[in-house]
């Protein structure tokens, strides 16, 4: 199992140079990546400043050499392919290659899209953000695209440069379970990040529905996919390595390869730099 830290785009992490403090420190404690959550509005916490996702994650990548970074998680359908394309593509090359794009529908669904005008229907949003992740698919390797869908459309188009990871980065897909279309998704691509109607972010799910959660994406993984295939939960764990090796333990035998440590959305500390750098400096819980 990997671990990794998880911030939100808001409060004290809208400073690219606190990220860059973050991901320093994550990094030296032995941390293996960092994710930045991808918001322009986020009603429940408006009044606080807000920070670009990629420009916290280049400072991130400018202050580390080792652990991996990306967005947690972007949402596809808000962005135009082609401009996400150049902005993963250029992370990528930033980094040498150390982008993981987790991708989804995003939300909440009113603020980030209907209050700028946009739909809210999750429908049209699946089907923007299939056709999305399928054209970003197609930017990232360099090679000529043409492509005449439903909701894009790309004429003779060449992205340069590919990304370094090809065929390209590690696509993880989020979604609330016990909701199956996000993990149908999912199984198609190279992760699950899930989240769960009974454990919201920060809280730790149960192992019940985790082996449910896994039982259901490898009956949809198919035989030409050849990628791993990363299962990515998350929570707050104590920082005592027996009390989080008590918690962890059980995920793991059920199938989950990454913890990405959070702090709970409802409590004080979320976008507060000393509490989580208290919390990185502890360590990486051990297993």
């Amino acid at each position: 199992m990997r671990f990794s830290l998880n911030i939100p785009n808001f409060g004290d992490f809208a400073d690219p140079r606190n990220v860059a403090t973050v991901a320093t420190a994550a990094e030296q404690a032995g941390w293996d990546g960092l994710f930045v959550w991808d918001h322009v509005l986020h009603r429940q916490h408006q009044g606080r400043p807000f920070g670009d996702p990629w420009m916290l994650l280049t400072a991130a990548a400018l202050a580390t050499s080792r652990i991996r970074l990306g967005p947690l998680l972007t949402p596809v359908p808000r962005y135009r392919p082609q401009q996400l394309a150049r902005q993963v593509a250029t992370l990528d090359h930033l980094t040498h290659g150390r982008v993981i794009f987790a991708a989804g529908l995003g939300g909440p669904i009113e603020d980030e899209y209907r209050s700028f005008g946009d739909t809210a229907e999750p429908r049209l949003l699946a089907e923007r953000l299939d056709e999305g992740l399928e054209l970003l698919r197609r930017f990232w390797s360099g090679e000529p695209v043409d492509h005449h869908g439903q909701h894009y459309e790309a004429r003779d188009v060449t992205l340069l440069p590919a990304t370094v990871q090809q065929p390209h980065p590690p696509v993880w897909i989020g979604g609330f379970w016990p909701h199956r279309a996000p993990m149908r998704r999912a199984a198609r691509w190279d992760g699950a990040v899930p989240l769960f109607e009974t454990a919201r972010h920060g809280q730790v799910p149960e192992v019940a529905e985790v082996r449910e959660l896994v039982d259901y994406v490898r009956k949809h993984r198919t035989a030409a996919t050849e990628r791993p295939f990363e299962l990515v939960l998350g929570g707050a764990t104590p920082s005592d390595p027996a009390r989080a090796r008590d918690v962890l333990g059980p995920l793991h035998d059920a199938g989950a390869t990454w913890w990405d440590e959070r702090q709970l959305q409802t409590g004080p500390d979320l976008d507060r730099l000393p509490p989580v750098l208290r919390r990185i400096e502890a360590g990486p819980p051990a297993l």
